[in-house]
């Protein structure tokens, strides 16, 4: 059975100007849960956290 993914964007909580730094990436269509991953972020020039935003 193949499951369904959709796309997200990762928005840095660490920048002064929300929305700057942006990763993509997926999930399942039917989780229910915020995805947070550290990823870096070259506006504050350190690895942050990055959390999911709606496309």
């Amino acid at each position: 059975m193949k499951t369904k993914e959709r796309f997200v964007w990762l928005v840095c909580t660490g920048c002064d100007t929300p929305g700057r730094s942006r990763y993509t990436t997926h999930k399942r269509q039917k989780a229910a849960y915020k995805l947070e991953k550290k990823k870096y972020c070259k506006f504050c020039r350190k690895h942050a956290l990055h959390r999911e935003k709606k496309l």
